[in-house]
């Protein structure tokens, strides 16, 4: 969705943007193409790789660029490290990058066998290994019913126990053929979700911590963004989109006292407004190209 982004996150030509999840560069290259000589973008990814690669791309096309291996939950000190006092405007692409999937080799994707690490910082110390292989049955059920909404998080939880008693869970190919091999879809759904999809996506929110790092990001926002500046946010499951949804919900808001108290006590004044009130979803010609764009969902908000 990189037109949309463009158009809803670049009010100011000659403003400072940040790029919170750069990964291998696309929306920030776009992005540059759209600023004028005096404006500038800060790259933010934690994962060093992605770092790596993005540096690569966009350096000899953009002179007034900074690339940073911090995760943006850290946005507020990275920024204030930069002597950047706001800016005019934030984006995060929350989904995995393409080559996290397909080129890590570190078991993100239930297609490939490869070591089940799912860390984004490869610094990171808890791996999904560890969790498949330690936790107890109750807290695998909890992350993959909390974390994946895996209606079958009870089923897949013993599954995994009675396998790891017999031999580690090490290899993401592992996992996915055990899951498959126990829990299986209709075949008149042919469209439907592989088995490991919600386990999978369960595991690597929990080793990345990616759920406190969005809610810790939105607290800070307000204080990162310059008047008339935008926030742009990209989701690809219902729990990132709720957090965010109800988060810009409540900045349009404000207030926060009870709807039935006759007088606001709190004080809170609306911090932004959203740019348009359901989230933008993909066209089919983009789902076509890209069918991993299917589940994004495009939500904005403007500093007030």
């Amino acid at each position: 969705m990189v037109n949309e982004v463009l158009e809803h996150l670049i009010t100011l030509p000659e403003g400072i943007y940040v790029d919170g999840t750069v990964g291998s560069g696309g929306h920030s290259e776009a992005i540059s193409k759209k600023l004028s000589h005096k404006g500038c973008l800060v790259c933010l990814d934690r994962d060093s790789e992605a770092i790596r690669l993005s540096k690569d791309r966009l350096s000899s096309l953009w002179e007034d660029i900074s690339f940073v291996n911090r995760s943006y939950a850290e946005m507020d000190e990275c920024l204030s490290d930069l002597e950047i006092d706001s800016v005019n405007g934030i984006l995060l692409d929350l989904g995995m990058s393409s080559y996290q999937l397909d080129h890590s080799g570190r078991g993100f994707s239930f297609t490939r066998d490869e070591p089940l690490d799912m860390r984004m910082d490869p610094a990171g110390e808890i791996t999904a290994q560890y969790l498949i292989n330690n936790l107890s049955v109750k807290e695998i059920e909890r992350v993959l019913r909390e974390y994946g909404e895996e209606p079958k998080a009870r089923l897949i939880s013993r599954i995994i126990d009675t396998e790891r008693k017999k031999k580690k869970i090490n290899t993401s190919g592992h996992l996915a053929d055990l899951i498959r091999s126990r829990v299986h879809v209709p075949k008149r759904y042919a469209l439907a979700k592989d088995p490991a999809t919600r386990t999978f996506q369960a595991l690597r929110i929990a080793v990345n911590n990616e759920l406190e790092n969005l809610k810790t990001f939105l607290g800070k926002a307000p204080s990162l963004v310059a008047k008339g500046g935008r926030i742009v946010i990209l989701s690809y499951h219902s729990l990132e989109d709720r957090i965010v949804k109800k988060t810009m919900a409540g900045w349009e808001r404000g207030c926060t006292c009870p709807p039935d108290l006759p007088k606001c006590g709190c004080g809170n004044k609306p911090l932004f407004r959203r740019v348009f009130k359901k989230g933008i979803k993909p066209g089919k010609r983009e789902i076509d190209d890209n069918p991993r764009a299917r589940s994004a969902i495009l939500r904005a908000a403007e500093r007030i």
